[in-house]
């Protein structure tokens, strides 16, 4: 067959990383730079010339949504060829094959079974109930997520028997009684189907000789997010008559808190050699300034592999640099270039929002539904949606009507407190008996054991709380602090912690919104209101929508039009990355993801105030932005300052600089005015209580 069509449509350097077959090679591909074109074309190149059979390649990805791209596009590149035994997956995937072909070989019976995260879990926690650990102490998935990090690291729990604390010993104990289970059920989890097929790799020259020369090629895509058992597995498929090619980026090295080692991509050289190493830098996404500033922000990493993308395209739409008076200002600005898109022509699916935390979700969220500007939280759940936030919802629901039985049966064991199915049965039968509520009918059941104090607890917080005080986000705070939820998230110790922990304290910066009422039940009532409403329910299904998404989640996707927002020193970089030098490099590296997922306009945006955790912050300008190109920078509101003159609505009188008096918070002096009718709001510095920022329909404030 004429190769013509296979290597004719590639860029030189495409078209080396394609065809060469002298070495070992490590394709350093850019952003953008037609990386899965590279692969799909070698593919089709070693089989159309006779280099290999299907089954002697071996193409290694980290999602199914990547291995069947490159299968449909490899087919369509050779539509009349039969792709009988093609090996082309995960690394999940690929070792689930290897392990039912030699299940026998290696003691496993041919029926095993493969296990998810959710079954993992109800196994640990019935070890953790055989071995009487306290759930709340001692959560299920603070032991699981031990057991996955030691099998990704390549540990048997013989080797985890570290008996210098309490928590190094139970984790052992707790892994020891996990493996036996599994072994005794015949159950085989994710992580131990790449370490169990890395030992029979390991253990049996005879297995491990047999792939070595059955796979003559070998592709790895992403190579920078290889962890260390996976770099383990592809070493002992090493041959010397092989060819082995690892495509990836290490600036686009984001994920270390999962296991990946960006430092792979360095080793690569010395333990594959001889190695050659190709660059694609040609870049077929975004417009040259876009990648002018790509390049400037990553050039500031001190350990990277050299490159410098470029592109053909002849665009010159400058970047534009908003600097917000706070998060609100911030979200609205967005919302009003997304609307001047449309007007030119752009749809919603043409843009997406992306920023540091998943926090920062809830204020994009409230003003894109209060635009009616349909969206969706890609990969993720809606702030109000999210398991954390709803928990917290569900004792707020309770306080505001005590008859909500659904919201008690989710607050009375969220976080555990020792409240188990026998007690919560009787409370039901008792409910039942008397028509009362479940937690009326708490009070009237004849409760033993540790269950009594416990159950009396949280009827005093329920019924006590909403009494004590006047502000909606001081109730919040206390019912997060009574309820030890942010203890009780942090002892789970996964990747995700974080982010649920500034999920609820930004749950608390989302209710100063309604401190202004005069009575904390109608502020509670209000509250709950928005919570059920602000899910943008109409615009579900809507075959349009703008995407919100953290800039993890961005990865390998792009977009006409990108919003960068909350570009703020301590949110990006995130301020748990200060101290290290490596983690400030990563952070980076996600800021140059950002940028490269922008095809044609790229909007960044910071604010110089914030409310964080509740109290109204000043923000420093990230480090990111004073390393971007300035001359590639259009500014919307003045050179990384702003002094803005305040609106004044004829209904409102205030003016900068203005002396005023506020009922509760005293005197304080007024620094700005945002007019938006029935929500106009006026910023105040008081003396005893900080910067504010107060509705003017419930502040009443006063001249002085």
């Amino acid at each position: 067959m004429d190769i013509t069509h296979i290597i004719d449509t590639l860029n030189p350097e495409q078209r080396m990383a394609a065809t060469s077959l002298d070495h070992n090679l490590l394709v350093l591909a850019g952003a953008g730079s037609g990386k899965t074109k590279t692969i799909v074309h070698r593919t089709a190149y070693l089989i159309i010339t006779g280099q290999a059979h299907w089954h002697q390649i071996l193409t290694v990805t980290f999602t199914n949504k990547a291995a069947n791209e490159l299968k449909s596009r490899v087919s369509r590149l050779l539509p009349n060829q039969q792709h009988a035994g093609t090996w082309t997956g995960t690394f999940h995937s690929i070792c689930h094959k290897l392990l039912r072909i030699h299940a026998e070989e290696i003691g496993l019976p041919k029926n095993f079974q493969v296990i998810d995260t959710d079954d993992q879990l109800r196994i640990v926690k019935k070890i953790h109930k055989e071995m009487h650990l306290d759930e709340q102490q001692w959560p299920a998935k603070k032991s699981l997520n031990f057991i996955n990090q030691m099998k990704e690291q390549g540990h048997r729990s013989f080797q985890c028997q570290d008996q210098s604390s309490a928590f190094y010993r139970t984790c052992g104990e707790v892994y020891a009684s996990y493996e036996e289970h599994c072994s005794k059920n015949h159950l085989v989890d994710f992580a131990e189907l790449i370490l169990k097929t890395t030992e029979m790799l390991r253990d049996n020259e005879d297995i491990r000789w047999q792939y070595q020369t059955q796979f003559k090629h070998i592709l790895i895509d992403e190579f920078q997010d290889t962890n260390k058992l996976q770099y383990t597995l592809i070493s002992l498929l090493k041959h010397e008559q092989q060819r082995i090619v690892a495509v990836g980026d290490d600036d686009q090295s984001i994920y270390s808190w999962r296991g990946a080692i960006v430092d792979h991509m360095f080793s690569f050289e010395k333990d594959f050699s001889p190695v050659t190493t190709i660059r694609l830098e040609q870049n077929y996404r975004s417009t040259q300034n876009i990648l002018n500033a790509a390049n400037h922000i990553i050039q500031h990493n001190e350990k990277r592999l050299e490159k410098k993308l470029w592109t053909d395209s002849s665009s010159k739409e400058k970047i534009k640099l908003y600097a917000a008076y706070n998060e609100t200002d911030e979200a609205q600005f967005v919302c009003d270039q997304i609307h001047e898109l449309i007007r030119r022509g752009h749809t919603f699916e043409d843009c997406a929002i992306l920023y540091r935390s998943n926090a920062q979700s809830r204020v994009f969220e409230e003003k894109l539904s209060q635009a009616t500007i349909p969206y969706r939280v890609y990969g993720g759940l809606r702030f109000f949606e999210r398991a954390e936030i709803k928990d917290i919802i569900a004792y707020l629901r309770l306080m505001a009507n005590q008859q909500d039985n659904y919201a008690f049966e989710r607050s009375i064991n969220q976080p555990p407190r020792g409240i188990g199915r026998v007690t919560l049965d009787k409370i039901k039968h008792q409910a039942q008996l008397s028509a009362a509520s479940f937690l009326d009918a708490s009070q009237q059941c004849n409760i033993s054991g540790k269950a009594a104090p416990a159950l009396q607890l949280f009827y005093q917080l329920i019924t006590d709380s909403i009494h004590q005080f006047g502000q909606l986000s001081l109730l919040i705070e206390h019912v997060i602090k009574e309820t030890k939820m942010i203890a009780y998230l942090q002892a789970q110790k996964n990747h995700q912690t974080d982010a649920k922990v500034e999920n609820l304290k930004e749950l608390v910066s989302a209710a100063k919104h309604y401190d202004q009422y005069d009575s904390i039940q109608e502020a509670l009532n209000e509250f709950l209101s928005h919570a059920v409403l602000d899910q943008n329910p109409k615009n579900e299904h809507a075959a349009s929508q703008v995407q919100l998404m953290t800039l993890h989640s961005a990865k390998g996707l792009e977009f006409p039009n990108v919003f960068l927002t909350g570009l703020e020193d301590d949110l990006f970089p995130h301020k748990m990355t200060h101290a290290d030098h490596k983690q400030i490099e990563e952070e980076r590296r996600l800021c140059y993801v950002g940028i490269t997922r922008a095809k044609q306009e790229l909007y960044i945006s910071y604010a110089e105030t914030r409310r964080l955790y509740g109290q109204e912050m000043y923000q420093r300008p990230s480090r990111f932005i004073r390393e971007l190109p300035q001359e590639e920078l259009e500014y919307l509101r003045g050179n990384n300052a702003y002094t803005p003159k305040p609106k004044v609505k004829a209904s409102y009188t205030f003016q900068l600089g203005q002396t005023v008096s506020h009922a509760k918070f005293g005197e304080g002096v007024v620094l700005n005015y945002e007019e938006d009718g029935d929500n106009s709001r006026v910023q105040v510095r008081f003396l005893n209580h900080g910067v504010k920022w107060l509705l003017c329909a419930y502040a009443k404030l006063n001249p002085v």
